[in-house]
């Protein structure tokens, strides 16, 4: 153990003195590397003031590097086990364990509210933790997680890209996200077959003129053909291809863009002029996903799937 870091040898002790083998199904791929732990740290750019939130803490390597770094830690772990032994391992009076599923936590249970998100997430529900905690939690100010490398891209990813889609507006919608470097698999046990990505955020005030909700329902249709024009992409959001083409020019918006060329900024743009116009909100007949959603439901090179829910 290095500077009470948690290394290889640690990590495999604890979980067999628990009889916990990591399993798929909750994502588990746990940590073991000290350097990886003092750079996602460092990283994180904390001040000794913040409340961390932790999601999936797991054997508590991640969980160690952060009760010595701000004021007081909140580790959300569903795994009953897991959260249990956690404050056997990291014995700090600052750190408040959460037995919960981190899609479903809410924002008054953690006391004091938290300030950054910094997390090892899960691969099968990065994207809707990251969106759902933002949502339910307007105290952070920002956060750092470490996600699936292509996860990583697509919620960095700016307008014009190959995987600018859903995740992405989305999460641009709450705050700037960059990437912040990528992680190899030899640092987890098991070993994933994948490259982990550091993606770091920081909110900011969301474009004026339209909810979350209205904007987030223009972002799914558009996405979920997103190789047909908006005009025809909106259409059976917009109640008919002419109106959504006069949703569109009133928005400012060429009609024949596709959405992978739209800012967050454009999107609720949309959903304000189909406000005013009357237009817009009708569920699409289709009743089709966001490509996004489609592809990042399957299993990715034997890790367990991706799945995009949004609050």
């Amino acid at each position: 153990m290095a500077d009470g870091l948690l290394g290889p040898a640690e990590i495999r002790e604890l979980a067999a003195r628990l009889g916990v083998a990591p399993t798929k199904k909750l994502g588990q791929n746990f940590l073991h590397d000290p350097n990886t732990i003092r750079r996602i740290v460092a990283a994180a750019g904390l001040r000794p003031d913040d409340v961390a939130l932790e999601v999936g803490p797991g054997l508590g390597s991640l969980t160690l590097g952060l009760v010595g770094a701000v004021a007081h830690v909140h580790a959300v772990e569903i795994d009953p086990i897991l959260a249990a032994a956690l404050p056997g391992t990291v014995t700090a009076a600052h750190l408040t364990v959460h037995p919960a599923d981190a899609l479903r936590v809410s924002g008054d249970r953690f006391d004091p509210a938290p300030t950054m998100l910094v997390a090892n997430l899960p691969y099968n529900v990065a994207v809707p933790v990251v969106l759902h905690l933002l949502a339910e939690l307007p105290t952070l100010r920002g956060g750092l997680v470490m996600v699936q490398k292509e996860v990583a891209d697509r919620l960095t990813a700016g307008p014009g890209s190959k995987v600018y889609g859903v995740p992405s507006v989305k999460l641009a919608w709450y705050s700037e996200a960059k990437p912040a470097g990528k992680v190899p698999p030899a640092v987890f046990w098991p070993v994933p077959n994948v490259d982990s990505g550091l993606v770091a955020f920081t909110r900011r005030e969301p474009p004026a003129g339209a909810t979350r909700a209205d904007v987030f329902a223009v972002v799914d249709a558009a996405f979920a053909q997103r190789r047909k024009t908006l005009r025809a992409a909106l259409a059976g959001w917009a109640g008919g291809p002419a109106q959504a083409e006069r949703v569109l020019l009133a928005a400012g918006v060429n009609p024949q863009a596709r959405g992978e060329s739209l800012t967050v900024g454009e999107f609720a743009a949309i959903a304000a002029a189909a406000k005013t116009s009357g237009h817009g909100g009708k569920l699409s007949p289709s009743g089709a996903q966001p490509e996004e959603v489609e592809r990042l439901s399957k299993p990715f090179d034997g890790q367990a799937p991706i799945r995009d829910v949004t609050p």
